[in-house]
């Protein structure tokens, strides 16, 4: 047991290093979940991955290791939306409880999971408190046109504690892309996927199609899993692995968004997301129209059966 072997293969700078065949980033990943391993290690290969970058074949064998290790909730009746929620509100409200509580009302079962991992931001877990939907204790069945809200110490708590590493470190580490890519659902899930780097959405697609996962890729909200009001991204999705291209990006942003608060407190997105809700302000147009992405792949899923991938 131990990792330094592997540390010693990633560990040699961007040009030196070697990656990792799936099987070795498994058993590595293992390691670090299960927590056999020193924090000197866990420190090395946190800073070693952040110089090397990961390959989809590494984040497979990372998946894989977390996917045997998961808390996974019953399979629901549709499609589980799966929405990581990991950044929160920076400069614009947090969206991604408004993104949850639509897909609800199409009749979707919707899991939102995530962890503070920086002090400073508004979560979508404060506003999903407020909105009455608190975070669960314990894993149970999700109903269709619900939404809740898991913790990540709940899913896997050794991939909390990898994500506490950042605290101490302040970079991020391969635990933050995991849990935007996982599938907590033991039935059928759309993953709704996002990146803030071109070079993440490259990796984060072929991840999608080497796992023969379901799911929708594009760029978030400061990170979030909600899209950009401002602006009409590129929006790829991928059924089985099988890749389905949603929308192109449109050039320019837009200065102001109709209905949108300046302020970006609890209290605000709050009465922000009843608003809206209600029919009393419109929901953003790149909102609404993720939306129906999301519903148009969770319907493509439940019709088509699984490829063979090496998962399955």
């Amino acid at each position: 047991m131990g990792i330094s072997h592997y540390i010693k293969e990633i560990g040699r700078g961007a040009r030196g290093a070697k990656p990792l065949e799936r099987e070795q980033a498994r058993d590595l990943f293992g390691q670090v979940l299960d927590g056999t391993v020193t924090d000197l290690e866990v420190g090395a290969f946190c800073l070693a991955m952040r110089i090397k970058g990961e390959t989809p074949e590494e984040l497979a064998g990372f998946l894989d290791a977390t996917h045997a290790r998961l808390n996974r909730f019953p399979a629901t009746h549709r499609p589980l939306v799966v929405l990581p929620s990991y950044n929160g509100a920076r400069r614009l409200p947090v969206l991604t409880p408004l993104l949850a509580l639509l897909l609800a009302r199409e009749g979707l079962p919707v899991l939102v999971h995530g962890t503070a991992t920086e002090s400073t931001r508004v979560l979508a877990s404060n506003v999903l408190a407020g909105l009455g939907v608190p975070a669960l204790k314990a894993i149970r069945a999700i109903d269709d046109g619900e939404v809740v809200f898991a913790p990540t110490e709940l899913l896997l708590p050794g991939l909390k504690r990898l994500l506490d590493v950042r605290r101490v470190v302040g970079l991020r580490n391969p635990g933050h892309s995991v849990v935007k890519l996982m599938q907590p659902s033991a039935g059928e899930s759309v993953v709704i996927g996002s990146y803030t780097h071109p070079e993440y959405a490259r990796s984060m697609a072929a991840t999608f199609e080497l796992m023969g996962m379901t799911a929708l890729l594009s760029r978030g909200l400061e990170g979030e899993s909600a899209a950009d009001p401002r602006r009409t991204a590129q929006t790829d999705g991928f059924v089985h692995g099988r890749h389905v291209p949603l929308q192109e990006q449109q050039p320019g942003t837009q200065s102001d968004v109709p209905g949108l608060p300046k302020d970006i407190d609890v209290d605000t997105t709050v009465d922000y997301t009843r608003r809206v809700l209600a029919g009393e302000t419109p929901a953003p147009d790149a909102i609404a129209q993720q939306v129906a992405q999301i519903v148009q792949l969770a319907n493509l899923a439940q019709q088509t059966q699984p490829q063979e991938t090496e998962t399955r």
